[in-house]
């Protein structure tokens, strides 16, 4: 397995990956030129495994000069339990790391079980003294 940095031509491989594993976590933000915005913005930090030529996994991955954030850590359902996940994140919280941020979040669903475990697991702690709110800034 490699680990190499995401780059914009990974891009119908890694939304189609993400349509079988985070379909319902998709919007309008994941179109191909927003994607492309997010990494030119966070170069290097999203990374993908990849395995005989085929991504198997991703992690989109960037910080706002304050606070790193993880967005669509995916593994696809075959190659799961073999330490893909936690390489991605690993190397994607040092990418951070070495940009002088001292502090990662991830948006996990609350009824996701399996990636609350994987990331309580990672040594993340689930916070219950914040709500997230969001607002469609086209409804401005």
């Amino acid at each position: 397995m490699k680990i190499r940095p995401m780059t914009i031509e990974d891009y119908d491989e890694i939304y189609a990956m993400w349509q079988t594993t985070s379909k319902r976590a998709l919007s309008a933000a994941d179109e191909r030129e927003q994607i492309r915005r997010y990494l030119e913005r966070n170069e290097d930090m999203s990374q993908v495994a990849v395995i005989d030529g085929r991504i198997v996994g991703t992690v989109l991955a960037g910080h706002d000069g304050r606070r790193g954030f993880i967005h669509h850590m995916a593994v696809l359902p075959e190659y799961r339990r073999k330490h893909i996940g936690r390489c991605l994140a690993q190397t994607a919280i040092e990418r951070i790391k070495a940009q002088g941020i001292d502090k990662t979040h991830i948006f996990c669903y609350q009824n996701n079980e399996t990636g609350q475990s994987f990331w309580s697991d990672f040594g993340f702690k689930k916070r219950d003294d914040v709500f997230v709110f969001s607002l469609d800034n086209e409804r401005l």
